[in-house]
């Protein structure tokens, strides 16, 4: 429950920009690599997940006032915050075999983007906007797919996706 398997849209959201940018990165007229896009599949979930642990462990104690998440895990006293750190650390440790199998170029992308995991919760606390830096967050992947396939960013290609996921995050996610 506190990595939210059971609400899998947030995975999806992590892991369709990473899909967009190694399919772009495919050679026109093949396939993308399929391989690259089960290891995105697998990080989706577990960025995922923590980044709901991050989320919950800041915020448990205005989650038990409201209706929507007083019955998460820590909110609600099931687990203690210790023991959710330590599934935190479960996660980014199941994180790390994924990342050694990507390039050096694209682990940096996949560390950094632990940067923005764990700051966004605090977004909420500091502006009234925080959709936005939700969508720099899960757009990420987008960045990381293709370092992962190119060794390298072309910024005439990936930063325009990289805007449109954000867009698409600020139009579509709510």
């Amino acid at each position: 429950m506190l990595a939210r398997i059971d609400k899998p849209i947030g995975t999806w959201l992590f892991a369709w920009p990473c899909f967009w940018s190694v399919a772009m990165a495919a050679m026109p007229g093949e396939l993308p690599d399929m391989r690259m896009l089960a290891l995105f599949a697998c990080w989706s979930a577990l960025i995922r997940g923590v980044a709901c642990t991050i989320n919950d462990l800041l915020d448990r104690d205005i989650d038990k006032k409201v209706e929507r998440t007083k019955s998460r895990p820590l909110a609600s006293g099931v687990l203690t915050p210790t023991q959710g750190v330590g599934f935190l650390g479960f996660q980014l440790l199941l994180g790390l075999p994924i990342l050694h199998q990507l390039n050096n170029y694209s682990r940096v992308f996949g560390a950094s983007s632990l940067l923005l995991v764990f700051s966004y919760p605090l977004m909420k606390r500091l502006t009234y906007w925080p959709q936005a830096y939700l969508g720099l967050t899960i757009n990420w992947g987008a960045l990381m797919g293709w370092a992962a396939m190119k060794e390298s960013l072309d910024p005439a290609i990936i930063l325009p996706l990289y805007t449109a996921g954000i867009c698409w995050t600020l139009i579509c996610v709510q």
